[in-house]
């Protein structure tokens, strides 16, 4: 492989407590602001159109949109481990290669999902038991998003290049303007033109084509290896088979999470609008944890990744503790502060109803305890995923938590119908997962990653 001489990357080389933080926190930003813009358009139709336009906006629409793309940015994550395993070796031809084969996949698919998806659209929605009153506005927004989805698909694949490389900062600040402009044109389209859900869907639809041009604009304007280039975009054979390899099994775990929690809320729903709303309110507290979470596992996915590619085993290990042990941290504190202390104050941010924030609280004791264990199960994935062992976590994961969860619905709830019976699959499926997850990790680190190098500063 071509290498080249490189800029000194504190990913690689420096001290690694300070660089999986300087790298973390932006990804945790940006992760509360992707939250942000995917909520702004339910929140400006539903207070300023109506609860019929906030169906639209987000009931059956936003079921389907969130099944496809977290599916396309789970399959987009192999390029993300293969460009940061190049880039730490400074393979700067496989890199390029692979660079370009990602841009080229990304259009490919969103044009294929794009036609797809306008021409579906009526058929989905009725097989989600769209109501026939919400169906022309459901259709008109979730058409528009379709339509736009060539640069949600770029955006996505652009900041995992850039994540990949040790640049986090990038995609947070053209997240965080991009939401912006996306909250002032669903007001402004929406309060001042009156166009209703589509002056939402034309909002959301420009500010993504903005994202998009900043992402292609950092890559196509940096020096460094992982320079963008239009006329070089194509597919090549090798890249695009070792990007399906590894975001392959992503993407259907992204889908599997989808399926299972989709049983759940179904079997909730049984339980009447009290739960119903109990869940909810606390899926908005829940929520915080998970930032968090996911943004570790980020983190350390793009440190093992650089690393492995170095050849800097020694210090990738140390990395893979040194972030479990932040994460492990987190989760016991938020914990501890959640179900002793502020639980109830929280879940009465969203409600002030006595029952359903009885219900909330019961259900928040018997999860946040369980927020430990899932951490073996975040960075230990994290950390295979970065070394491009990715079709065992996969298996492990929809296994241990996807399939546990829908066969404990099936089988399990219906002789032993209660809320708490139900909530009981998440920790239930976590526990299971995390000890399969430590007795796979102790043996293939101990077979793979077996060789030591000159000690790094922690």
């Amino acid at each position: 492989m071509q290498q080249t001489e490189k800029p000194i990357n504190q990913i690689t080389e420096g001290v690694i407590w300070k660089q999986l933080l300087y790298f973390f926190f932006p990804i945790l930003l940006g992760t509360f602001f992707q939250q942000l813009y995917n909520t702004a358009d339910a929140m400006v139709v539903g207070r300023f159109v109506g609860k019929e336009a906030l169906a639209c906006v987000g009931g059956s629409s936003s079921q389907i949109i969130n099944l496809i793309v977290g599916f396309f940015i789970g399959l987009s994550s192999g390029a993300t481990v293969i460009i940061a395993q190049y880039y730490g070796g400074r393979c700067e031809k496989e890199l390029q290669d692979t660079l370009h084969t990602a841009m080229a996949f990304s259009i490919i698919g969103s044009v294929v999902i794009s036609i797809l998806g306008i021409t579906l659209s009526p058929m989905i929605l009725r097989m989600m038991n769209t109501p026939e009153y919400l169906m022309k506005d459901s259709l008109l927004y979730l058409r528009f998003y379709f339509g736009g989805i060539l640069f949600v698909f770029i955006y996505n694949i652009g900041s995992g290049i850039l994540r990949a490389v040790g640049d986090s900062k990038g995609p947070l600040y053209f997240l965080i303007f991009c939401c912006f402009c996306n909250i002032f044109l669903d007001l402004l389209l929406v309060m001042v033109f009156r166009m209703g859900v589509m002056g939402v869907a034309l909002g959301t639809l420009i500010s993504q084509a903005l994202s998009s041009l900043l992402v292609l604009r950092s890559l196509m304007r940096t020096r460094d290896i992982y320079r963008l280039e239009l006329r070089k975009i194509r597919l090549h054979s090798a890249p695009l088979s070792m990007l399906l390899k590894i975001g392959l099994p992503a993407g259907l775990q992204s889908t599997m999470y989808n399926l299972a929690n989709m049983v759940i809320q179904a079997a909730l729903n049984s339980f009447g609008t009290d739960t119903m709303a109990a869940w909810t309110a606390f899926g908005k507290v829940d929520s915080f944890y998970w930032m968090i979470s996911s943004a570790f596992g980020v983190a350390i996915t793009t440190f093992v990744g650089q690393n492995y590619g170095a050849g800097k085993i020694d210090r990738m290990k140390k990395s893979v503790r040194v972030c479990f042990c932040m994460d492990l941290a987190t989760a016991l504190t938020l914990s501890a502060l959640m179900y002793l202390f502020l639980g109830k104050f929280l879940l009465s941010l969203f409600t002030t109803d006595a029952e359903v924030l009885s219900i909330g609280v019961r259900i928040m004791q018997i999860i946040v305890p369980a927020y430990a264990p899932f951490v073996f199960i975040e960075i230990f994935s994290g950390a295979l995923r970065g070394a491009g062992n990715v079709l065992i976590p996969m298996l492990l994961t929809c296994g241990g938590i996807c399939v546990t969860r829908i066969l404990w619905i099936f089988f399990f709830v219906p002789s032993h119908r209660a809320v708490e019976t139900i909530i009981f699959s998440y920790p239930g499926s976590w526990v299971l997962t995390a000890i399969l997850f430590v007795l796979y990790f102790t043996w293939y680190a101990r077979k793979h990653w077996n060789h030591t190098a000159s000690g790094e500063s922690l």
